[in-house]
């Protein structure tokens, strides 16, 4: 098979091919979800913002979130039941746990955006945005916010694929959850994250519907976010 052929294959067995399940809620389970993921949002996206416009090296910053990503797991476990869910496996007759399909869906789109950094170099506009939200990781604990990014990483893909995808109706769950992912970081004000949350939350979007669970979400999440605080700062500073 020739290189396009199977990266098609691959992106249509992780992305649109739903594997075969049976999670339906009962009516107050639903309800429930609704009323968890809409104030669990709305206090998530508030710390949210407080965090991320604290300067650098600030500790109240990783304070903040630590604090974000309780926020985000607790509203997910508390609006019902969660699901790892199942991937198709090559051979394409089996289903395992969404493991290395989601590690490379990560570093493709991981690779997609470091190419794109090439591009953000170059621009001003962009670029100074970028370079003040990456000045958390270089002018405070490098460890710290690696640690900080993985953990949040689970836990947004636990509300935003767990809870508040089961909240929504199923015809609008990929493209609700990944409009308001990428809402809850406007009020940021850097366009380039919006459009990585966009991107992302399309991504785990599509895993989750395909999957039924969250675990592909977050190896894909934590695989990008990762990649992202490690390679960008170093790639930026050779573009200068």
């Amino acid at each position: 098979m020739n290189p396009v052929a199977e990266l098609r294959s691959f992106l249509r067995a992780s992305l649109v091919t739903p594997v075969p399940r049976n999670q339906r809620d009962a009516a107050h389970v639903l309800r429930r979800r609704r009323v968890v993921s809409t104030l669990t949002l709305l206090v998530g996206a508030g710390l949210l913002w407080w965090s991320l416009r604290l300067p650098p090296g600030d500790p109240l910053f990783y304070l903040g979130t630590a604090l974000l990503a309780v926020i985000w797991v607790v509203g997910g476990f508390l609006s019902g039941p969660l699901y790892l869910g199942r991937a198709h496996t090559r051979s394409g007759t089996s289903y395992a746990r969404p493991v290395i399909q989601s590690f490379s869906l990560g570093a493709l789109l991981l690779a997609i955006y470091l190419g794109g950094a090439f591009l953000v170099a170059q621009v001003p506009v962009l670029r100074g945005p970028v370079d003040d939200l990456l000045d958390h990781a270089r002018y405070g604990s490098l460890p710290l916010v690696l640690v900080l990014t993985m953990v949040n990483g689970v836990a947004e893909e636990i509300f935003f694929r767990g809870a508040l995808y089961a909240a929504i109706p199923q015809r609008w769950t990929v493209a609700a959850t990944t409009v308001v992912y990428a809402l809850t970081t406007v009020v940021v004000g850097v366009p380039l994250l919006v459009l990585a949350a966009a991107s992302l939350g399309l991504v785990c979007g599509l895993q989750r519907r395909v999957t039924g669970g969250v675990l592909g979400p977050i190896i894909t999440h934590i695989t990008w976010s990762t990649g992202m605080l490690l390679l960008l700062p170093p790639l930026l500073n050779l573009l200068e």
